[in-house]
C-alpha cells in the first residue's frame, strides 16, 4: 500500500478503487448466499467518495459523500443483525499496513478509560452500542490480531501479511475474493456466537496527537481539558457521543494544520 493508492490524486488511485469495489463485491456474494435480504455498504475512506458504483454488486445500497455524523459506520442502528469491515488497517504507532487511527498526520493514539484504541476498536464499540455484532473484518495479519483480541469469536480475512507500514506480502486479487467471501459466509452464518463489542461508560477520552499545536487548537473546544503538550482529555456519558467528538475534533485540528 502506499499514498498513491489512497490519495485522491494518486496514481494508482483509481486502480485502488476498483480493487476496493471488488472486495466490496466479494463480501456481499457471500452475504447473499447465506441469505442476507438488505445489505448497506458505507464509504469510508478519505472523502468517502470511492467506491465505484456502476461496478457495485445491485442487490447492495451505498451510502458515500462526507461529512457524516458516524463516519466509517453510518447508517448503523438497532435494526442490522451484523456488521462486516472491509480493509481495515491496525491502530496508530503498531505494526500493521499504513497504520493509523482516523487521521494519520494527526492522531498518534485515543485511549477510553485507559484501553487504546483504533478505527476497529471504536467502530466496533458503536457497532456494540447498537447490539449489533462486527462478524467479519478483512485486512493484514496484525490487524485480525487486534480485532481477535476485542472479538474473539470475529472471523478475519487475512489478505497481506505485513512486512512494514508501506509493504506487504499480499495475497492474489482472485485468492483475496475467495478468502472474503468465505469468511463473510462463515461471519453471518456465526453471527449468534459472536458477542457486540460493548464498551462500558462513563467514559475518560484522551487524544494524543502529533505535535502540541493540534492539542492548541483542540483545547479551543469547551469540553476539553489540556492534559499534556500534545494530548487532551474528556468526559462523556454516551459511546455515539464520545465518537461524535472524536471526529469533530479531528476535523477541527485537520481543518487548520
Amino acid at each position: 500500500m502506499h499514498s498513491e493508492h489512497t490519495a485522491r490524486d494518486g496514481k494508482e488511485h483509481e486502480k485502488a478503487r476498483m480493487y476496493m469495489t471488488q472486495e466490496i463485491n466479494a463480501c456481499i456474494e457471500g452475504a447473499l448466499e447465506v441469505g442476507a435480504s438488505e445489505i448497506i455498504v458505507n464509504d469510508s475512506h478519505g472523502t468517502m467518495r470511492n467506491v465505484l458504483l456502476e461496478h457495485l454488486n445491485p442487490y447492495a445500497d451505498l451510502i458515500s459523500g462526507s461529512p457524516k455524523k458516524f463516519a466509517m459506520v453510518e447508517g448503523l442502528n438497532e435494526t442490522f443483525d451484523a456488521a462486516i469491515f472491509i480493509g481495515y488497517h491496525t491502530r496508530m504507532a503498531t505494526n500493521g499496513i499504513l497504520n493509523h487511527t482516523f487521521h494519520g498526520r494527526i492522531i498518534q493514539n485515543i485511549r477510553i478509560n485507559g484501553n487504546e484504541y483504533g478505527e476497529f476498536g471504536l467502530n466496533a464499540g458503536l457497532a456494540g452500542y447498537f447490539g449489533v455484532p462486527v462478524v467479519m473484518v478483512s485486512g493484514c495479519d496484525l490487524l485480525s490480531k487486534e480485532a481477535t483480541e476485542l472479538i474473539p469469536a470475529i472471523e478475519t480475512a487475512i489478505v497481506k501479511h505485513t512486512i512494514n507500514r508501506t509493504a506487504a506480502q499480499n495475497k492474489s486479487i482472485q485468492r483475496s475474493h475467495e478468502i472474503i467471501k468465505l469468511k463473510t459466509m462463515e461471519g453471518i452464518k456465526n453471527t449468534n456466537r459472536i458477542n457486540p463489542l460493548i464498551i462500558e461508560g462513563p467514559f475518560e477520552v484522551e487524544i494524543s496527537f502529533l505535535h502540541s499545536g493540534q492539542a492548541d487548537i483542540a483545547e479551543i473546544l469547551p469540553i476539553v481539558k489540556r492534559n499534556d503538550p500534545t494530548s487532551v482529555t474528556f468526559n462523556i456519558e454516551t459511546i455515539p457521543d464520545v465518537y461524535r467528538y472524536i471526529r469533530s475534533l479531528i476535523m477541527m485540528v485537520g481543518s487548520v494544520v
